[in-house]
């Protein structure tokens, strides 16, 4: 709990409005694509489909797309972050497994990645000073 609260005390002290800009998008981009997922099943289908074998197909399909939504909009506001961020992180790690497994272009490949290391850094560094969760903890 003291790291939690020392890495909060860090970035408050090192907050920038760009930071808190990379937040918004990288929330915004995360509920694109849930919602990309969510009116094309059948693309997660395709997508997930070298992993299939292990089994939880229908498990996988019923958890990323939301776990998309819910965090990107949480991710965006700044409520939560790290917990939504934690929801991310399977789902991002699955990604570039399978793009390394499947057939996947590099393109897909450099994206997932990215938005897993940008997820990464947000894990430890938190939302931020522009945020509800900075709010939140004013009000109190």
């Amino acid at each position: 709990m003291n790291n939690v609260k020392s890495l909060n005390k860090w970035a408050n002290a090192h907050t920038y409005l760009s930071i808190d800009l990379v937040r918004i998008a990288l929330g915004v981009f995360l509920f694109m694509k849930g919602v990309e997922f969510i009116t094309n099943i059948q693309y997660l289908v395709d997508l997930i489909s070298p992993i299939d074998k292990i089994g939880g197909g229908m498990f996988l399909v019923h958890y990323i797309a939301p776990a998309h939504m819910i965090g990107g909009i949480m991710i965006v506001f700044g409520l939560l972050t790290r917990w939504a961020i934690t929801a991310q992180l399977p789902i991002l790690l699955g990604a570039v497994i399978v793009n390394i497994m499947g057939d996947m272009p590099s393109q897909n490949l450099l994206i997932a990645v990215l938005t897993l290391a940008v997820c990464i850094f947000f894990m430890f560094y938190g939302s931020g000073k522009n945020s509800a969760d900075y709010y939140f903890k004013m009000q109190q």
